[in-house]
């Protein structure tokens, strides 16, 4: 289809008739400072030059570019008038010579939807800030190009800045006669370049290395943040963490980091956690923390930092050739992200936060109507922006696990170091990989390709206990389901653990087998002969992907010894799978919920707990029966008071207690405690309410209509920051008025003066759990308008409206009709549109059956 949306046979035909020699790419973006000229968009100058080749001279072809205007077009030193062959997406280029030379220059607009060349005005002091994100197609928005992933180029960029600041690039730069010069890149892809602009906070190390040969391997580092932040910057931390991530990857690749400098910068109102630009990575600012936070904080930060620095060689040096493909680079740096982790930090307990939580992520994405096998098929670039996904993150993740359990890591390391040596600043698909894989394991990849990478869903794995006489294990059988719209059964190698009680009480693994699953029914003869087990975990280490479920004997020790369990990722598996159960509606969501507030204060790991926190929530609002969700919401408050107040003085525990307490709080007394906390007037030992803390309790107060604009207005003034007004905006959102909701929906649905941060910041206010009647006049209204809102804005916007509109908190028989009305009367939408409605349809209808459950355990 012409236009904005790429689809993959286009990109295949041009990939097919030209290769890119160069690109220089000059931005002047001496605009984003002073007023705006004109009622037009914000605009800054972008000139390219593209040096490129075509195997069949005199054919036809296009260059991509958003602009709000084109200047001048020059393709082979022939003027072309911009008029006639740019159409707003696209530059036509005819009959094309062997050796081609494009220049274009164009008025290119600033964003504020986070797309493209982001501009940001500090409210704390008026500074300017700039910063691109293009994945995966938006660099389109700042140069003309050839936007897709396997018309790979080196680049050499300059830039025009107000005096005052600093500019980056992926390349080392410098500033001669007023303009930024960056050395020329490696050959990369469109959607990796980058700049950084503005009077960034910038602090310098560096990282050296002998390698293998002898020769000294210098990286600078480089790490940047907004001013007002800099008081809070940890840098000396992100850099432990970077220098320990780049000696693990040069250990384990031999392949040294190949694109120089290694800059890192945290930058605001980021629609994504971060973007592996070689050179130039960028993170959403919230991972330089205001306030305290728990350790779970830091370790996912260093995930994250480890995350994108695998990309420098699986996305970066090698990648993927379309979307397809996706998985080579997002996948791989998932799994690596944590195995480095583990590996080279103080965050060696990664793994059970892979298990608790990325895993959750892949099991809801794996159910939904819209999930898709690891290697999906990608038709365009809207398909492209929703398959950054739970399916190709965190089961993809999963996968690779399951895969170096196959294979053996060994021979998995030594197929990555010889697909990075054949396959450097190239273009990849599956079999490259399979391929080197086959070589270094003597497996068949084949086979476990088609089972692992090329289906969907997700299968479970139970146990079947047989006892003999004389109350040993006579058979113990592992019985494997999958679903009947995704009905491939795989293999799978998985540990199962049989544990006991011992005499002191604790709950302790006794026996261990691991075992190749296939087919519907394994046994597992290693174990027979054992002593009865009180409880089987299948899947014990969490070698697989797969929900694991309980036999009777089991759940029932869970029920009343699962905080005896000593192994804590034993017990994250446990609590997965429990959740696990609750979504399918084969546990009550209060029992589980009875389950967090008897075991969850003796969760040691405080990842686990927070995602324990995270889910009895989403229980509550979701999954309890209505006329049971006072009673629970009660008892859910009670306990969570109950247990910050226990709590270790000034621990992370405490911590965590104390923002679940504020999300979970209701009632009067509660309400007061939350005022009182804020105010002085009362006191929890050891717990510091600093500014982060009083934004996570004014929350419950503005929604119950115990915190007023003036009351918000004061808070503002107090933290008169980028964050505070980001949180004052969500609690403003949250007050129980008729009048607020009907602002809030304006806003957000019928202008487009919000940024993409205050979007989504009043889109989490607008819907309180405790409101529902007042927003349920808003599910006709969404249904409205939810097909224009994805045609007139931008698809990261369109995204947040259509998901966080949507209307669960109508949950009846009546939302899900008019889901299907609306599904029905647009089968010729645009099929990203209908599959995030789809995805909503199907959450909705999850949370109608776990209500159902609910309904039926009784009182």
């Amino acid at each position: 289809m012409p236009g904005e949306n790429l689809s993959r046979d286009e990109a295949r035909e041009r990939a097919a008739l030209l290769s890119v020699d160069g690109y220089e790419v000059s931005l002047d973006v001496r605009s984003a400072i002073g007023e705006a000229r004109g009622e037009g968009p914000r605009t800054f100058r972008s000139v390219t030059t593209i040096r490129f080749r075509c195997n069949e001279p005199g054919a036809s072809s296009f260059a991509d570019l958003i602009a709000p205007s084109v200047t001048a077009v020059s393709l082979n030193g022939r003027d072309l008038d911009p008029s006639e062959v740019f159409d707003g997406s696209r530059i036509v280029l005819e009959d094309l010579a062997a050796d081609n030379e494009l220049v274009v220059d164009a008025q290119c607009a600033y964003s504020r939807t986070g797309e493209g060349l982001h501009r940001f005005v500090d409210p704390e002091d008026g500074e300017v800030y700039l910063y691109t994100q293009y994945e995966p197609a938006d660099s389109r928005r700042v140069f003309a190009n050839f936007e897709q992933p396997n018309l790979k180029a080196p680049f050499r960029f300059e830039v025009r800045a107000p005096e005052e600041w600093t500019v980056w690039s992926n390349g080392a730069g410098e500033r001669v006669d007023g303009v930024w010069r960056f050395a020329e890149t490696k050959p990369i892809s469109t959607y990796i370049t980058c700049v950084v602009a503005g009077p960034y906070h910038y602090v310098t190390d560096s990282y050296e290395r002998v390698l293998e040969d002898g020769t000294r391997l210098e990286i600078p580092l480089g790490a940047m943040c907004r001013k007002g932040l800099a008081p809070h910057f940890d840098a000396d931390d992100v850099f432990l963490i970077t220098k320990q991530g780049l000696d693990f990857f040069h250990d384990r690749f031999d392949f040294p980091y190949p694109f120089g400098k290694y800059d890192q910068a945290f930058v605001p109102e980021y629609n994504l956690g971060a973007m592996e630009n070689p050179g130039m990575v960028t993170f959403r600012e919230e991972y330089i923390f205001r306030g305290k936070v728990t350790r779970a904080s830091y370790e996912g930060r260093a995930n994250t930092i480890l995350h994108e620095m695998a990309h420098m060689w699986f996305g970066d040096l090698v990648t993927m050739e379309w979307w397809d493909d996706l998985w080579l680079k997002e996948s791989f740096a998932d799994f690596m992200g944590a195995f480095a982790n583990v590996g080279a930090t103080r965050f060696k307990d990664a793994w059970i936060t892979f298990a608790n939580r990325r895993k959750a992520w892949a099991y809801r994405a794996d159910q939904l109507p819209s999930t898709h096998p690891i290697t999906a098929d990608i038709r365009d670039l809207q398909d492209a922006k929703l398959n950054f996904d739970g399916i190709t993150y965190a089961k993809g993740a999963s996968v690779l696990k399951q895969l170096v359990a196959y294979v053996g890591q060994d021979a998995f390391l030594e197929g990555s170091r010889r697909y990075f040596k054949r396959h450097a600043y190239g273009n990849t698909r599956l079999g490259d990989l399979l391929s080197v894989l086959e070589e270094t394991s003597g497996r068949d990849m084949a086979s476990w390709a088609r089972s692992w990478l090329q289906t969907a869903g997700v299968n479970s794995l139970t146990p079947q206990v047989l006892l003999s006489a004389s109350g040993t294990v006579d058979e113990l059988a592992v019985v494997q389901e999958a679903a009947e719209s995704h009905p491939e059964l795989r293999p799978h190698r998985v540990a199962v653990g049989l544990y006991r009680r011992t005499a002191e009480g604790a709950l302790e693994r006794y026996a261990r087998a691991e075992v190749d699953v296939d087919g519907p029914r394994t046994v597992v003869t290693e174990l027979a002969g054992a002593e009865a087990p009180e409880l089987v975990l299948v899947n014990d280490d969490d070698l697989t992907y797969c929900k694991t479920r309980f036999d009777a004997t089991s759940l029932a020790t869970l029920r009343e010894h699962l905080g005896a369990l000593t192994d804590p990722l034993a017990r994250a598996l446990c609590w997965s799978a429990l959740w696990n159960m609750t979504r399918d509606a084969l546990l009550p969501a209060r029992d589980f919920i009875a389950l967090v507030l008897r075991f969850a204060g003796r969760e040691s790991d405080i990842g686990v707990l927070q995602m324990l926190h995270a889910w009895a929530g989403s229980a509550l609002v979701h999954y309890v029966a209505p006329d049971r969700r006072e009673a629970a919401g009660r008892l859910l408050g009670e306990g969570a008071l109950r247990e910050l107040r226990e709590a270790e003085p000034g621990g992370e525990q405490q911590l965590a207690w104390a923002r679940f307490f504020a999300s979970v709080a209701s009632g009067e007394g509660e309400l007061r405690l939350l005022r009182g906390l804020l105010e002085g007037t009362e006191k929890i030992d050891g717990l510091e309410v600093d500014q982060e803390l009083r934004w996570a309790f004014l929350e419950p107060l503005a929604a119950h209509g115990e915190a007023d604009e003036g009351v918000l207005a004061a808070e503002l003034a107090r933290d008169d920051t980028a964050s505070g007004k980001r949180h004052q905006v969500r609690c403003l959102a949250a007050r129980p008025s008729a009048a607020v909701k009907a602002q809030a929906w304006a806003q957000v649905v019928e202008s487009d003066a919000l940024s993409n941060a205050l979007v989504e910041a009043t889109i989490a206010g607008f819907a309180q759990p405790s409101q529902r009647e007042l927003v349920a006049p808003y599910a006709e209204k969404y249904f409205a308008v939810i097909e224009r809102v994805w045609e007139e804005r931008s698809i990261q916007i369109g995204m947040d409206v259509v998901r966080g509109l949507f209307p669960s908190l109508r949950d009846s028989r009546e939302t899900l009709e008019a889901t299907d009305a609306w599904l029905s009367a647009h089968e010729d939408a645009a099929p990203a549109l209908r599959r995030l409605v789809l995805e909503a349809r199907d959450d909705l209808a999850r949370a109608l059956r776990g209500q159902a459950c609910d309904e039926a355990a009784g009182r």
